[in-house]
């Protein structure tokens, strides 16, 4: 049922406009929580409607999360398949994690709820749409990067809770921050800054130390007659 109420989603231009009026009130009004009647006003399109192309309120927050990962996945996808060493990819994925949630801040907030206050049909959508191929780059990357000696070998579940909770904190704990430590808002200077404080933190934990990844290298290139023992005779 889910997956025909996406699927007719994608080809109306009327559910299309009330995707767009959603993603945008969540991100003015910084919350995830908006009635039927906002989004109505906001799209100028009748609030029964939502039940005809999403079945209900629950069934539209699905179809915003299936627009904006499906865009996050294919960035991915292209990202992988990129002629670059993993160390290069690890950075551009650390900035392209952090400059999702700055464009869809309401990211985090939306999976969590339907992955936990929705049901079960719902949350294993959000696990295939997202959570699943997510981690699925992330765990061959590493697993590229160790074999290519750049890494050292590391949890990618671990790895993943890690880089995604991190990412999404800025992003979720504005209000936190700005009543308890008297920051600001997140502004492009912030979004950049803590791009780099994020590539450093990661690269600086899972990289391998410059001379051990030297000596990985060599250890490949070295003939196999190289390494067998030549010893004297008496």
């Amino acid at each position: 049922m889910l997956a025909s109420l996406k699927r007719g989603a994608g080809q109306s231009a009327t559910a299309v406009k009330l995707l767009k009026a959603a993603g945008e009130l969540m991100i003015e009004r910084d919350t995830i929580d908006i009635s039927l009647s906002e989004l109505a006003k906001r799209s100028g399109i009748n609030a029964a409607l939502v039940k005809y192309h999403f079945g209900n309120k629950n069934g539209l927050l699905l179809a915003l999360l299936t627009r904006d990962a499906r865009s996050q996945i294919a960035k991915l996808d292209h990202l992988m398949r990129q002629p670059i060493s993993p160390t290069e990819k690890l950075k551009l994925h650390v900035a392209g994690v952090i400059n999702a949630y700055d464009r869809y801040p309401y990211l985090n907030r939306l999976i969590h709820l339907l992955l936990y206050e929705s049901s079960r049909e719902a949350a294993d959508e959000v696990g295939n749409l997202f959570v699943k191929p997510v981690f699925a780059f992330q765990r061959k990357l590493l697993r590229d990067g160790v074999a290519s000696g750049e890494f050292r070998d590391v949890d990618p579940v671990l790895f993943f809770t890690s880089l995604m909770g991190a990412c999404a904190r800025l992003f979720d704990g504005c209000e936190v921050m700005s009543r308890a430590l008297g920051i600001g808002g997140v502004t492009d200077d912030v979004r950049r800054r803590y791009v780099q404080h994020m590539t450093e933190l990661i690269c600086g934990g899972i990289l391998q130390p410059a001379r051990s990844r030297k000596g990985s290298r060599t250890a490949k290139r070295r003939p196999a007659s190289a390494t067998r023992s030549t010893g004297r005779k008496a």
